[in-house]
């Protein structure tokens, strides 16, 4: 019998350059000094997509049920990601910040968020309306609280430094067209410039694309996702908010609301709405590609997301075609702020998991496959979280080998 040696470029072969991607290779070699990583990435540098196209917080974990992977790994990764800056230099600030009611219908979901707060080891501080002011004179509203460890800091820079650290080979402009995974021996990846690379084991963390990529090594991810977009706004006169401002969210939606975020640079931030993209990388209404829109509507998922919804998703259009009706929004937390006020920036795309019944995947998801790990849904607090991701994802890739 004739044995096939066959020659590996690596032993883990990571898909995506953003800071989940980024973050396992960096857990990979510190857990197993010696394994060989190669990441490969299809833009032309790191963090092109949701790690840089985010509001820049660091989320205390507030939010989440208790239990889950996003309540365990915020509050712990919060903490990691604040120390990891201060080690490297990377700019970063623990501002905390405020959730603020508006109206007596949110005062209960405010109690409901204080008491998941304690259930996850946050400290909050309760404050009534005119307490407000002590933090944000401009702003108005009935209640609040306040959460002292949220931060702000520059993913980005944690992204290359991450990089950096992981002493990982990591090809930019290297775009995947095709996986052929064979349990007994491994994956080899076809790029779009025609090179082969080879591994053990293969990790997707691919993000807006990730159940593409699930798809091309044969595994079904059971899910798909449905890109929406997330508008900002910079403020033109960023002294009308001091730190962080929040509104309560609505818990039926992953999406936290317009909010006010001053940033590392000193500018503040406001947005993001949510409304459906026309591309996974559709940051403008004028980016529209059809073969990806027809995914989306051709996902039953989509379909049943719209019909339970459409209320909800009217208000979020509405705000993206009317600054006035954006600033309106914007004027329930801060009555001083104009529509002059708000000058159009960069916008975001959310990769979101949404299952075949139509149910937004509010957690983390990772699934395994043969000489595969699939990160299948890594929004928002991702980028807070993406230490321990990076260290579960980086334990299952090292059990595979």
């Amino acid at each position: 019998m004739v044995r096939v040696r066959i020659t590996y470029d690596c032993d883990v072969l990571v898909i995506g350059g953003g800071i989940v991607g980024l973050s396992t290779a960096y857990a990979i070699t510190r857990a197993a000094p010696g394994t060989r990583v190669t990441v490969l990435e299809k833009e032309p540098g790191p963090a092109r997509h949701q790690t840089g196209r985010n509001s820049g917080v660091i989320h205390s974990g507030i939010y989440y049920r208790p239990g889950s992977l996003k309540a365990r790994y915020a509050v712990r990764g919060a903490a990691e990601m604040v120390k990891f800056c201060a080690e490297y230099g990377i700019p970063h600030a623990v501002t905390g910040k405020l959730i603020v009611a508006t109206d007596r219908a949110e005062l209960p979901r405010l109690h409901a968020l204080v008491q998941r707060g304690r259930e996850n080891g946050i400290p909050v501080r309760e404050l009534g309306g005119p307490q407000i002011a002590e933090y944000e004179p401009e702003v108005r509203g009935l209640a609040a609280i306040h959460v002292g460890t949220t931060g702000i800091c520059d993913f980005v820079a944690v992204a290359r430094q991450l990089a950096h650290g992981s002493g990982a080979e990591i090809r930019y402009g290297t775009r995947v067209v095709r996986v052929d995974r064979r349990p007994e021996r491994g994956v080899a990846v076809l790029t779009a410039a025609g090179d082969v690379v080879r591994g053990r084991v293969l990790v997707n963390c691919a993000g807006l694309q990730c159940d593409e990529i699930a798809r091309l090594t044969g595994d079904d991810p059971g899910m798909r996702i449905v890109p929406f977009r997330g508008e900002y706004y910079e403020l033109a006169r960023p002294e009308l908010v001091r730190g962080l401002v929040y509104p309560v969210p609505d818990p039926a939606f992953p999406f936290l609301g317009v909010h006010l975020t001053r940033g590392i640079d000193g500018g503040v931030h406001v947005g993001p709405n949510a409304v459906p993209a026309l591309a996974r990388e559709g940051y403008r209404w004028g980016t529209v590609r059809l073969r990806e829109l027809g995914s989306t509507l051709a996902w039953p998922g989509s379909w049943r997301i719209a019909r339970r919804h459409w209320r909800y998703g009217a208000g979020e259009l509405r705000r993206s075609l009317s600054r006035t009706a954006f600033t309106d929004a914007v004027g329930r937390l801060l009555p001083a702020v104009s529509e002059d006020d708000l000058v159009p920036t960069a916008a975001g795309v959310r990769a979101q998991a949404v299952l075949r019944d139509g149910t937004l995947v509010d957690d983390f998801l990772i699934r395994e496959g043969a000489r595969t790990v699939h990160v299948l849904n890594a929004p928002s607090p991702a980028a807070t979280a993406s230490l321990p991701i990076g260290r579960e994802v980086a334990r299952r890739a090292l059990s595979a080998l």
